[in-house]
Parts: C-alpha cells; sequence; structure tokens
C-alpha cells in the first residue's frame, strides 16, 4: 500500500477522471442520505467492499439565534455530532477502511487522539476485521470508552499523538497491517471532503463565502479545500472558492502562528497543551499545505484560549441546542472572535463546522460548570433559589 511518494516523500492523493464523469443533481438526490451518495468522486471500485454506518447528511443549521448575537445573518453550522459515531471521523473512516476490505487485508487501527479511535473501531467491527487504535494515555475516557466497546484493542501510549503516531507508523509496517491514517492516507483523507459536498448541496448546490474549520492535522482542512474544487470542476456548483479558515486552541497552534508570521512552513510544537485534545498535534503533517490553501482562498487562521473554547461550547448549546465537544468549542470560538474583530461581514454566508459531540469530552467540559447546591422539596425554597 503505497502511500507516500517515493521520491519527495510527501502525501500522496488519489486522481479521478473528472472529465468522464456524468453526474447531475438530480441523480445524487435520489441516493441514499450518507456520504456514498457521492460514490463516484470516493476512491472504492468495488461497492461490495463498501462499509456503510449511515455517515453523512448530517444536518446543516441556519443559525439565527446566534447569528444575531454574532451580528451575522447568514450564518449555518454543519453539524457532524449525529454521526454514528458522533464525529466527523466517520467520513474518512468509512472510506478508509471500505479501502481495507478491497485490499483484503487482516488487520485494521490508527493512531487516534480518540475520535477516529472509535470510528475506525465501530467500522472494523462492521467489517470483521481486528482493530488496533494507539492514543496518548490523557485521551478523554469517553472516547477510550467508545471504542473499547466496539471490540477495539487500545493501546495506550505514554507521549503525545506524535509519539503514538510514530510507534503506529512502526507497527503497521513491520506487521503490514492497514492504518487508516498512515498507509491507507491517501484514501482516508477523501472520506472529509464530503462535508464540502454536503454543505454545498444543503445550500442548494452554492458555495459559502467563508468557512471555519478545525486544525489538528490539516487533513480535513485540505480535503474540504479539494472538495470544494472539485464540485465547481464536475460543473455541481459555480463561483469562486470559499474563503477557508483554520481554527486552532492556544498552544497548539502550530499552523496559526505560521500564518500569522508569514512563513512558509510550520515549526512544530513539541508538547502541544489545549483542552482541545482532538486537535493537540504538534506536527501536522498537512500544515504546509493548509497555509497554501489559506493563501489560494485569501483565508486566515486564529486560535482561542481554553476559556474561550469553553465559553463558545456553552454559547453554542444556549442559542442552538448544539453541544460541541472542544473542537467545536474552537471553531466557534474563532467565529465570534472574527466576527467582533469585523473580519467575518454581516451579510456573509458563513458555515462553521462542528466536527464532534460534547459527550466524548464530558470530563473536559464539566470544569466549566458551577456545583450543584440542593435545596430542600419546597416552594418556599424554589422561590429563594429564584431571587439568589
Amino acid at each position: 500500500m503505497t502511500h507516500v511518494c517515493e521520491k519527495c516523500y510527501g502525501p500522496l492523493e488519489v486522481s479521478y477522471d473528472l472529465n468522464r464523469l456524468n453526474l447531475s443533481k438530480e441523480e445524487i438526490a435520489r441516493r441514499p442520505k450518507s456520504i456514498w451518495r457521492y460514490r463516484e468522486l470516493l476512491p472504492i471500485k468495488d461497492e461490495a467492499s463498501i462499509i456503510d454506518l449511515g455517515t453523512g447528511m448530517t444536518q446543516l443549521h441556519r443559525c439565527r439565534n446566534l447569528g444575531k448575537k454574532l451580528g451575522l445573518s447568514k450564518l449555518y453550522v454543519k453539524d457532524d455530532t449525529t454521526n454514528p459515531t458522533n464525529s466527523f471521523k466517520d467520513r474518512p473512516a468509512s472510506v478508509a477502511l471500505s479501502k481495507a476490505r478491497e485490499f483484503r487485508v487482516t488487520a485494521v487501527g490508527c493512531p487516534s487522539t480518540g475520535n477516529l479511535a472509535a470510528s475506525v473501531a465501530a467500522h472494523a467491527a462492521k467489517a470483521g476485521l481486528p482493530c488496533y487504535v494507539f492514543i496518548p494515555a490523557n485521551t478523554e475516557i469517553n472516547k477510550i470508552l467508545q471504542a473499547s466497546t466496539y471490540g477495539a484493542k487500545i493501546v495506550a501510549v505514554d507521549g503525545t499523538y506524535d509519539e503514538a503516531n510514530r510507534l503506529a507508523a512502526e507497527v503497521a509496517e513491520e506487521r503490514g497491517w492497514a492504518f487508516a491514517n498512515i498507509n491507507l492516507r491517501p484514501y482516508y483523507v477523501e472520506g472529509s471532503k464530503t462535508l464540502a459536498f454536503e454543505i454545498c448541496e444543503q445550500l442548494g448546490w452554492k458555495t459559502p463565502d467563508s468557512v471555519i474549520i478545525p486544525l489538528g492535522s490539516g487533513a480535513l482542512f485540505c480535503a474540504m479545500d479539494r472538495g470544494f474544487r472539485q464540485l465547481r470542476e464536475v460543473g455541481l456548483v459555480e463561483g469562486k472558492q470559499p474563503r477557508l479558515i483554520g481554527a486552532q486552541g492556544e498552544g497548539s497552534d502550530p499552523i496559526v502562528r505560521a500564518f500569522k508570521s508569514g512563513a512558509k512552513w510550520v515549526a512544530p510544537i513539541e508538547k502541544p497543551e489545549t483542552i482541545a485534545k482532538s486537535l493537540a498535534i504538534g506536527d501536522p503533517g498537512d500544515g504546509k499545505y493548509v497555509l497554501k490553501a489559506i493563501e489560494a482562498s485569501n483565508g486566515l487562521a486564529e486560535s482561542v484560549t481554553d476559556e474561550e473554547i469553553l465559553l463558545a461550547i456553552k454559547l453554542l448549546a444556549e442559542t442552538e441546542g448544539v453541544f460541541a465537544e472542544p473542537a467545536g468549542g474552537v471553531t466557534v470560538g474563532v467565529l465570534k472572535k472574527l466576527a467582533e474583530q469585523g473580519k467575518i461581514g454581516q451579510d456573509e454566508t458563513v458555515v462553521c463546522c462542528v466536527t464532534g459531540n460534547g459527550f466524548k469530552a464530558a470530563d473536559t467540559i464539566l470544569r466549566s460548570l458551577a456545583p450543584l447546591k440542593p435545596i430542600e422539596p419546597t416552594i418556599e425554597a424554589f422561590d429563594r433559589l429564584l431571587e439568589a
């Protein structure tokens, strides 16, 4: 399974003959509401190999309440909290493990900060394949619980995600196993671009003006950039490429630092620290490609503090009824900051990506909640509570 260029060691990408595709909006509309409605733009040859848990076509919320608070009239949240394992990682996992099945591999796995672990484990269970996931030992317990329940073997690494990733790469190479975001990576990243496809379809086959995307490795950002471009190339949408905005948590924001300094490459952060643990990647593999995509789309990158992340989680929940994990707090926090700075226009069509459910990081989010103070079971005690 060749996954990097043998000359420059850069990541390989799947190539499609887009000129030969005859894909219509009407045909797509007739298909099941999952990522596989766009199957001609996904890298699976044998449809019998597809592992489909029903991922995709998640809600695009028109956020009038949040928009009013931020002074934005056309604000949307793409809510991937409702995917089968409650994060966007079901998209790349579905494609990667379908390809693994097509390759007839004997075992699968991944390094992960939590969400991908659950997604790969669930799809491996459906495919009947043994699964090994490598995670930093400080990963949120709910994410470990999820992957374990699906039957994965959990390998907790005493170190950062980057160290877990290196160990997983060595195991994949030595054992000949297929790891979703390592030797299956060219196929894995293709699943993420379906977020761009769905956003355009749900907007009536129009591109938004701006999209705010969380940044970990940068793979999602680059995949969405590619997805918007492909839709234009096959004639399903018209207009310019959306402005792409990257969002990171302070303490784990190497791409934001590179963007703000005008650098063409990303200097790693040895010990990334942010409550958005799913984004805590100090050495992002796609960092330089993110910078290129930001520049090409006239985009930008911004970061937010842990406090701003927690406040944004609460703001989104209280205004729109969407419970996001800290990565979603990062994108909403960046949205709020940019709106207040006037860097997002009032009449822009803006889509903010919320990629995982808050229950996955409940132990982290609990820090922002005040302890409960029980009252006596009397109306007088309740009235005193209202007056407090």
